[in-house]
């Protein structure tokens, strides 16, 4: 391996050049097919244009296991008023338990990607952090740096990436505490939720306790997102010459580090095998 392959500012531009390329060209590919919005991001499918979570954000997948005050127990085990512990307002009762579940409507054809979680890889944050593979939809919030962050924003195709399914059903939960918070799935920092979904196949079990929910809760601490691709693109730019002018944006260097880290899990794996 030369010197310049070893050092991580080239590699950091070289990555990001070609990751701003990618975006350049898909957003020319839909322009070429007449498609609107060329520029448009799938990663931020689950946000508004401000950022914020939609609805229709379905979080945890079913299996995932969430830190309670008793210990980490299976999302579709728990309960109303079971405790959990978050990083704002201490150890929490749980609220509700919005539920998704997902059939496809043609066993034969595979799932429209959208509808797949994200993988998030054991130790893809930090050593030992998730302790073992998450799986989240790309809307849902990861707390980093300080920042909400939509999981769609940080995939990197080693560490972070769209989760492949041949099931036909799949189920989503989406945990609900009393007020905006972050709690731990799988030993990674994941926000709970912030609006009530109507679309949830038990809402009537929410209404029936609380009756008509608020519109929108105050976030727990500030979302970042790309915003759509222009912004991407900006990103990457910004990046990409990051080692001679660096006025990378939080976000920026939150996904820099975490494709750096990956790319490292990658060539340990790769080490280990051969």
């Amino acid at each position: 391996m030369t010197n310049t392959e070893e050092n991580p500012s080239v590699l950091r531009t070289r990555r990001n050049i070609v990751k701003a390329g990618a975006v350049l060209a898909s957003a020319v590919s839909l322009a070429l097919a007449g498609t609107k919005n060329a520029l448009a991001w799938d990663g931020d499918n689950d946000c508004d244009d401000r950022g914020r979570p939609r609805p229709s954000s379905r979080c945890l997948l079913k299996g995932t296991m969430v830190q309670t005050a008793r210990g980490q127990r299976k999302v579709e085990d728990l309960a109303i008023g079971d405790m959990v512990p978050t990083m704002f307002g201490g150890t929490r009762p749980v609220q509700w338990i919005a539920r998704y579940p997902l059939k496809k409507s043609n066993p034969s054809k595979s799932w429209v990607e959208d509808a797949l979680p994200v993988r998030i890889a054991r130790s893809a944050l930090a050593p030992n952090v998730p302790h073992r593979d998450l799986y989240v939809t790309d809307g849902h919030a990861l707390f980093l740096d300080g920042f909400l962050v939509p999981v769609g924003n940080v995939i990197n195709g080693a560490s972070i990436t769209r989760a492949k399914w041949d099931c036909d059903e799949l189920e989503f939960f989406h945990i609900k505490v009393e007020r905006h918070d972050v709690i731990f799935a799988e030993g990674a920092p994941v926000e709970t939720a912030l609006t009530v979904d109507e679309g949830a196949v038990n809402f009537a079990e929410y209404f029936r306790r609380y009756g008509t929910p608020k519109t929108q809760e105050t976030p727990c601490a500030p979302r970042v997102s790309y915003g759509g691709g222009h912004g991407q693109f900006r990103s990457r730019i910004r990046s990409a010459v990051s080692p001679w002018l660096d006025r990378r944006e939080p976000l920026d260097v939150i996904r820099d580090r975490l494709e750096e880290r990956g790319a490292n899990l990658l060539r340990q794996e790769e080490l280990l095998r051969a």
